[in-house]
């Protein structure tokens, strides 16, 4: 009787075993790229921000109607003009097991201080203070509006697992954007995914975190296994074939066909991500004149990029900002005019035209080298030969770091949901003490800009600040500083048992540890 006892809990036990592997849930996803690094610090993008929400969890994050609701950060309240008090949530664990608290949060805005990425955008800050395990103050240097915009990019990092040196002897905080790095390959955040596997290119393998802290979160995904692919085409047939479950992103072209697809659903949003072009006045003494300038924003007609490129699902733009944000201004419309663009270049004194080069990813913006090759061929029109190259993500950005070349495309959503923030990574002159400019590849300095900027952060009066903003966005219109072409569309596509639409956002940052299965 005693054998029958223990075989019939033997097999109990393999049926229990069986099942519980049976309702696993795996997500195979597809991006266009997968992060640079496990290091959140090293690159300002959106592609390392969505891996931060799936490794990490910040002080706070934006819902999906721009909302702030509470993370590793359960209250916050203003002690005065210059003081943020954040209370921290309790029994947080890290990867590593280690207990979050206070001290993490001011490890990780002296890191944030120290990254060539993201010191602009803390530079209002002076750091964080540590009041006791659980609360922690957040001070800035002066009455600073978007505190608790900024906590967004908060995301805690273990500061015991990044404290001291590597088996090569670097300390293992620091932030390598080129070359190896302890942060490169190693992380331990609190966010509802641990990297179990990574071959940057190839596959990252994502694991549920036993020990997440939110409960609470409808999130049943046991496992993501990220494929990058590239290849617009690729990644749509490998939805449709039932290789991935989830993609991203969905190229316009294939859109209907998606929504005509059985077993597959489409979600699309509207986005704040400008696709711009930027022109360097240090290596081409043309684009220091501001006719030259000038003329080729009124050379490239992005509304017809829009209608046959984007096929309508994206918004031609004529300054930073879109609609609904501070330094929104109705009258900086696009301005397409060919014969204007002749003239200007002939005022300029080039009328027969010049070559120069240009880089663009193609893999990184929707349709990236398609909109770069139409720009090369409407440039030719004003006797601007252009020598293009394209190339992968993961390679782009150490070549737009260098200026490798005279005309370089760039994309920005805005860090803060403000309009202040794409002048100040994409059109200050460049500084790389506070960071301001980071992103200025065009070398465009205007100091009556960034004055206005400077001046915007501490305006805490809106209608006083969206003027401020509004006379920016003039000021760079008229300058040409930049070549603006369209607010790019969001969009997602995955299989019908996904529950997609709760977990995606204006900011282009899925929440998967919110994504259910069904």
């Amino acid at each position: 009787m005693k054998k029958i006892l223990i075989a019939a809990c033997l097999a109990l036990c393999i049926v229990l075993a069986f099942g519980a592997t049976a309702q696993a849930k795996t997500l195979k996803l597809a991006m266009d790229a997968d992060p640079v690094s496990l290091d959140p610090h090293v690159q300002l993008s959106g592609g390392m921000l969505q891996y931060s929400h799936m490794v990490f969890d910040p002080l706070v994050r934006w819902t999906k109607d721009m909302q702030i609701e509470p993370r590793l950060a359960e209250k916050w309240e203003r002690l005065d003009d210059l003081t943020m008090r954040f209370y921290l949530r309790k029994g947080v664990k890290f990867h590593s097991g280690a207990e979050f608290t206070a001290k993490d949060v001011v490890f990780t805005i002296d890191r944030l201080k120290k990254s060539q990425d993201y010191k602009a955008l803390f530079e209002p800050f002076t750091g964080a203070l540590a009041v006791s395990d659980y609360v922690v103050d957040l001070k800035t240097t002066k009455p600073y509006p978007l505190v608790l915009n900024m906590a967004t990019y908060v995301f805690p990092m273990d500061s015991a697992f990044y404290t001291g040196t590597d088996e090569k002897g670097q300390p293992k905080d620091a932030i390598v954007k080129i070359g190896p790095s302890f942060a490169l390959t190693n992380e331990s955040g609190t966010g509802p995914y641990k990297v179990t596997f990574r071959e940057q290119g190839v596959k990252n393998v994502f694991t549920r975190f036993a020990d997440y802290w939110d409960k609470a979160s409808p999130g049943n995904a046991d496992e993501i296994v990220l494929t990058p692919i590239k290849n617009d085409a690729t990644r749509v047939a490998a939805l449709l074939s039932g290789d991935v479950d989830f993609i991203m992103p969905v190229p316009p072209q294939d859109y209907e066909r998606i929504r005509k697809e059985s077993g597959v659903q489409l979600v699309t949003m509207a986005g704040s991500r400008i696709i711009t072009v930027q022109l360097n006045q240090k290596r081409r003494p043309e684009f220091a004149n501001r006719k030259v300038r000038q003329a080729i924003v009124y050379a490239i007609n992005n509304e017809g990029i829009v209608k046959k490129i984007m096929k309508g699902e994206a918004l031609a733009a004529g300054q930073q900002g879109p609609m609904g944000f501070a330094g929104y201004d109705p009258a900086l419309v696009p301005r397409y005019d060919l014969e204007k663009a002749k003239t200007l270049m002939k005022e300029a004194g080039f009328e027969n035209g010049f070559s120069c080069s240009m880089i663009a990813p193609n893999n990184r913006y929707v349709n990236d080298e398609k909109i770069a090759e139409a720009i090369v061929s409407m440039l030719a029109k004003i006797n601007i030969k252009v020598n293009l190259k394209t190339m992968p993500k993961a390679q782009y950005w150490d070549e737009f770091d260098a200026q490798a070349a005279d005309i370089q495309m760039i994309g920005w959503h805005s860090d803060t949901e403000d309009s202040a923030n794409y002048t100040e990574f994409l059109c200050m002159c460049p500084n790389k003490d506070t960071g301001y400019g980071q992103y200025n590849s065009g070398n465009y300095c205007n100091p009556q800009v960034d004055e206005l900027v400077l001046d915007s952060q501490s305006e805490t009066d809106p209608a006083k600040r969206s003027q401020i903003l509004k006379q920016v966005e003039r000021l760079l219109y008229d300058d040409a500083a930049y070549v603006p072409l369209h607010w790019q569309n969001l969009s997602w596509a995955g299989k019908s048992n996904l529950d997609i639409d709760p977990i995606v956002n204006v900011m282009n940052f899925p929440y998967f540890g919110d994504l259910v299965i069904k």
